[in-house]
């Protein structure tokens, strides 16, 4: 749809057989008990990630997404296996019990309708016609991480194709199509983690004084994009000790886009150092400034093949044949054999088609600075009342489908 921003992730967990108000405050506050660890999970997810793109291409995922996924597998696992992937999320010190519950309060403060905004977030599992898991799993998959089982026939694998990408597309307002292009046979489950958000900016750009611009991908390499434009008082701060200009974008609703854009040939040295607590003192520090904000409008999407990266973080013994994920089945040995994860992301001047305004905004007689997105930025999608990165990534070429 036309002038919808959206954005959504998908997280794909194939496990085949192995051979051989005060009530909403106090939710809130069990949610944040993993909102800190999945915010260092998130950055050293990035990292890896990023070691591993190409110069110029694009990074987009949805961090708690991928967290929730892990989590909701680690949920059927036990002994190494578990303890692995609890390591790599960085809840060792937490028990399985209480991870479950902070994801079943998170779900449910996001899952909260408002009007201005819609943010999904949930789970599925695709299971083998014939293969039952323990009644134990599925109970914990519904009750916490806002998941539901239904059976595939692998057996047809282009009939457990289509019928996979036909619940995601669902899930996800048909942003994403088409994900598990082929499925072996001797697959037992397909986890299945999705999260769809569509915001209205709470101040919109004006589609009138969106022009064509450069946007320079590197030193050698520019791109004609429709650079959007608006003026006012923004959330704005300049670190000029950490080479950052940080701005932060409102959406209608607990969702707020948080730009950082590194000074010029300074994109290596902030994601070398860049972590949540600079996150925190630049969300912290922001203050009203005047701007001329000058943005590119975009649509992007971005699949990312996760088995290295995970396995570089820690995750090993899951997708070896000693995996332990004996609380899904006592009966049948599974171990993990693909991870992948797509996520999808628009923005144009709107937010949504639906939204129409006019705003006279008055402003103090002081010249306005010019922030310019005109080079690579990095984005973050933060969900404020859960403390979540919902999504992050790294814009080097708007104009790269």
């Amino acid at each position: 749809m036309r002038g919808i921003f959206a954005i959504c992730s998908l997280t794909a967990l194939l496990l085949a057989v192995a051979q051989a108000d005060h009530h909403l405050h106090h939710e809130a506050m069990k949610c944040h008990a993993i909102s800190s660890l999945n915010a260092d999970f998130a950055f050293a997810l990035y990292r890896n990630i990023n070691g591993r793109t190409a110069p110029g291409k694009n990074i987009f995922m949805s961090p708690l997404g991928l967290s929730a996924a892990l989590s909701m597998l680690s949920t059927g696992a036990r002994g190494k296996t578990q303890a692995q992937l609890f390591s790599s999320l960085g809840y060792a010190d937490l028990d399985q019990a209480r991870v479950n519950e902070a994801y079943s309060h998170l779900f449910q403060m996001l899952g909260q309708s408002q009007q201005e905004q819609k943010l999904d977030l949930g789970n599925s599992v695709a299971v083998r016609t014939g293969f039952n898991t323990l009644q134990t799993y599925r109970t914990d998959i519904q009750n916490h991480y806002n998941g539901e089982v239904f059976p595939v026939d692998f057996s047809n694998p282009s009939e457990a194709v289509g019928k996979i990408n036909r619940h995601i597309a669902t899930k996800t307002q048909d942003k994403i199509k088409d994900i598990v292009k082929d499925l072996d046979p001797s697959i037992a489950m397909v986890l299945i983690n999705y999260v769809y958000f569509r915001g209205q900016w709470e101040r919109p750009f004006n589609k009138n004084l969106t022009e064509k611009a450069d946007f320079h991908v590197d030193e050698n390499t520019k791109v004609e994009v429709d650079m959007m434009k608006k003026m006012g008082r923004f959330d704005y701060y300049h670190d000029h000790d950490n080479h950052t200009t940080i701005v932060l974008l409102p959406y209608k609703g607990n969702t707020s886009m948080l730009i950082v854009l590194p000074d010029e040939n300074k994109m290596e040295v902030v994601e070398g150092f860049i972590n949540k607590d600079y996150l925190r003192h630049w969300h912290n520090s922001l203050y009203k400034n005047n701007l001329n904000l000058f943005m590119p409008k975009f649509s992007i999407s971005v699949d990312t093949s996760m088995d290295e990266t995970l396995k570089e973080m820690g995750i090993t013994e899951a997708y070896s044949d000693m995996a332990d994920f004996s609380a899904i089945s006592e009966e049948i040995k599974l171990k993990v054999s693909k991870v992948s994860h797509k996520a999808v992301l628009s923005v144009d001047e709107t937010g949504t088609e639906a939204a129409a305004a006019t705003t006279i905004e008055i402003m103090p007689m002081s010249l306005p600075v010019d922030m310019r997105l005109n080079r690579p930025f990095l984005v973050f999608i933060i969900e404020h009342s859960t403390r979540s990165i919902i999504f992050a990534g790294k814009i080097n070429n708007p104009t790269a489908a």
